[in-house]
């Protein structure tokens, strides 16, 4: 079965980083956009950064832009999320989904694998 794995989460204080990572069980990334969504506690899910098969990157959150950046790992077959200069309103659980598109969407309908999620905790 087709399957999307993310990793990298945890807990980690204001103003550091984490990289998270998406990987593909069954299926390839390549031929895939991925993007990035979140979901705080008792908020919508809302998409943050996406990548498309062709290695264009969109920016979905204005609250991210210049933190957080989206890159292919060829080597490691993943799709990775750099998120740096966390804050408390960073917290949520983030999700890796794929979408067989060429371009960036913000549409949770146009991405039909969804991994399940990991958690990122911004505390001091």
């Amino acid at each position: 079965q087709r399957q999307l794995v993310e990793s990298g989460g945890g807990l980690v204080q204001p103003g550091g980083s984490l990289r998270l990572s998406c990987a593909a069980s069954g299926f390839t990334l390549d031929y895939y956009t991925i993007g990035w969504f979140r979901q705080a506690p008792g908020k919508e899910r809302e998409g943050v950064m996406c990548i498309n098969r062709d290695g264009a990157t969109t920016n979905f959150a204005d609250s991210v832009r210049g933190r957080f950046t989206i890159s292919r790992d060829n080597a490691e077959k993943t799709v990775n999320l750099q998120l740096n200069s966390l804050n408390a309103e960073d917290t949520a659980v983030y999700y890796c989904a794929a979408a067989p598109l060429n371009v960036c969407s913000e549409s949770n309908t146009a991405y039909i694998y969804w991994g399940q999620g990991t958690r990122v905790t911004v505390s001091s």
